[in-house]
């Protein structure tokens, strides 16, 4: 188990403010893709941006850890744990909308919480293109901002148009998506947020900027049912994960390409396994421990390091 970090002041502090939104030594196997992970202290969820500033806030002057999640799609949590707070934002921060503008572009507002494969839906239904880079990733609008989410068709930054953000005072800013630096599966904050707080920001809203598709509906409906058809074909979905465990290296073979060259497709450690549908997905085929993938992501990375002198990073955020 975790040290504690909530002592019994500041559970009843969240008890008292929160009520049945809070849960204490939750298990955060069932609240990640992965199906693995131990207890988080305290488990909230926010129903919205008021209690969010309240809760984000009182952690921050308490000097709490906290940690801000999503759907739990590209998250590995420790088997020990997690300690402080984890706040989740799905569920509540679900609003959206459409400005129309007069070029035939349109502003789509999405809520933190609210679903990538909703905001696809809601932009085909719309006749509005840009979304194919991120067909069928899982998880939140706020989770694929801050991993820069996207395919070999792009990334969900090519059509952000701007980022509102709650800081750590509780504070909240909005500001335009030229001016935030995306690399290659992530999002660069400026340093000096989480050198005054500790904390990067929270992100509470994505905005953007889509164009009418001049293609028909049903020609927009095909070419989607086309991406997700090659995407199920080619990766294990059957199975819990993270999706694509190693980032892809900047030049040379995609990570998946080197784990499948180095043989490693289909070895286990416990009971994880590098699917050998796919060898970039670390799956969860027989209730495997956060130990057995972290283990077995080991393997991967020194093995591909010998055999090509390729430094693989992960892709998949880790809890602990």
């Amino acid at each position: 188990m975790i040290e504690c970090a909530l002592d019994p002041d500041t559970k009843k502090w969240l008890k008292d403010f929160l009520g049945d939104m809070v849960r204490f030594d939750e298990p955060m196997s069932k609240h990640t893709s992965f199906r693995v992970g131990g207890p988080a202290e305290a488990y909230v969820k926010v129903q919205n941006i008021e209690d969010l500033a309240v809760l984000v806030k009182g952690a921050y002057e308490r000097n709490l850890p906290w940690h801000i999640i999503g759907d739990g799609t590209n998250l590995l949590v420790k088997d020990q744990g997690v300690k402080g707070i984890v706040i989740v934002l799905k569920g509540f921060f679900t609003g959206n909308e459409i400005d129309w503008k007069k070029d035939d572009s349109a502003l789509v507002k999405c809520m933190a919480g609210f679903r990538i494969k909703n905001l696809c839906r809601l932009a085909a239904a719309n006749r509005l293109k840009g979304m194919n880079p991120v067909l069928g990733i899982p998880g939140t609008v706020g989770g694929g901002i801050v991993m820069n989410a996207g395919n070999d068709m792009g990334a969900i930054s090519d059509v952000l148009d701007s980022v509102t953000f709650m800081m750590a005072d509780g504070k909240i800013k909005t500001i335009s998506a030229k001016n935030l630096c995306f690399k290659y599966r992530k999002l660069l904050w400026d340093s000096g947020y989480k050198e005054k707080y500790g904390k990067f920001p929270v992100i509470l809203q994505g905005i953007f900027r889509l164009c009418i598709s001049s293609k028909s509906l049903k020609e927009l409906e095909q070419e989607a049912w086309k991406i997700l058809s090659r995407r199920k074909e080619k990766q294990p979905l059957e199975f819990p994960s993270a999706g694509c465990f190693f980032k892809n290296p900047l030049s040379g073979e995609p990570a998946g390409k080197l784990i499948d060259l180095a043989g490693l497709k289909g070895k286990t450690a416990g009971g994880a396994q590098i699917s050998p549908k796919h060898a970039n997905f670390i799956i969860n085929r027989n209730n495997a421990s956060c130990s057995d993938i972290l283990e077995l992501a080991e393997t991967v990375k020194q093995k591909v390091a010998d055999m090509f002198g390729v430094i693989l990073k992960s892709e998949v955020r880790i809890l602990e």
